[in-house]
């Protein structure tokens, strides 16, 4: 290479660092706020307890139905959702920044494994297969809420384009939605619902109703964050968030009366990341 070329390099270089640190000076300061959008891909690492089932003692004969019982192999799995989401962060300090994320709720899938039926001769009459492909899935879809506040704190000097932050935070969660797959759903009611209906004394179809149990749990955060003009910014981002929620089906009567009740806790432990723009004002 000539020292014509080597020059010529040089004055390259040396042209692309002083727009590098131009760029720079656009970064995060204190006061500074961002509204960002962009993907949210959740990833649960799931894992599920077996389903306890307890049935109504007031009306049924303990002989022919016990009290309470746990099928062996039950649970459930849980898809993985993409939503969009909206993030705001500001800046205390420098380095220290305030995150409150929000977004369209994730819907989520679950279908079900193993079978759920009562011991001994109960059992041989009535029972359901969850892992059955007509009944899956058996939450055919969910809505989860997630707001959180996440405390970040971000790594070299505020006037470096590229920044990298670590974060911790809180978030609260709650499940509304809940769809039932109808196959599944009549297959409650006429295996189950219809025997504790008759045994009970109560006349008239049963219904089911499902829901999840709301819970805070901590967030962890981490990320990189990129200054490219005066305004904008680009971020990606995976978070670990360590939630559990208890999944409840209820089995009713016509007038109301719980007839049964199934629990089955599920840890979701999703992997959450996020790509997102951001404007900075």
């Amino acid at each position: 290479m000539t020292t014509r070329t080597l020059s010529s390099v040089a004055r390259l270089c040396a042209l692309g660092l002083c727009t590098f640190t131009a760029t720079g000076a656009f970064a995060q300061h204190a006061g500074d706020s961002v509204i960002s959008t962009g993907w949210f891909h959740i990833a649960p690492q799931d894992s599920s307890k077996p389903m306890t089932t307890h049935v109504n003692q007031d009306f049924i004969n303990p002989l022919i139905i016990p009290p309470s019982f746990t099928s062996p192999g039950s649970g459930a799995k849980v898809s993985n959702s993409d939503t969009l989401g909206l993030v705001f962060t500001h800046f205390l300090t420098d380095n220290i920044a305030m995150q409150t994320v929000a977004g369209v709720p994730a819907k989520f899938k679950l279908n079900g494994q193993g079978v759920i039926a009562p011991p001994g001769i109960a059992g041989a009459l009535t029972s359901i297969d969850l892992g059955a492909p007509a009944n899956n899935p058996i939450v055919q879809s969910v809505r989860q809420w997630s707001p959180a506040l996440v405390f970040q704190y971000y790594f070299r000097d505020a006037d470096a384009s590229l920044r990298p932050f670590l974060g911790l935070g809180v978030s609260y969660t709650f499940f509304t939605d809940v769809k039932l797959n109808p196959n599944f759903e009549a297959q409650l009611n006429r295996n189950f619902g219809d025997v504790l209906a008759s045994t009970s004394g109560h006349n008239g179809p049963t219904r089911v109703e499902a829901k999840s149990s709301s819970s805070w749990q901590p967030v962890l955060n981490a990320g990189v964050g990129y200054t490219f003009d005066k305004h904008w910014i680009a971020t990606a981002s995976v978070s670990y968030v360590p939630l559990k929620t208890t999944a409840n089906i209820k089995i009713k009567a016509a007038d109301g009366t719980v007839l049964s009740s199934s629990d089955a806790e599920i840890r979701l432990n999703p992997i959450v990341t996020f790509v997102s723009l951001g404007y900075k004002f």
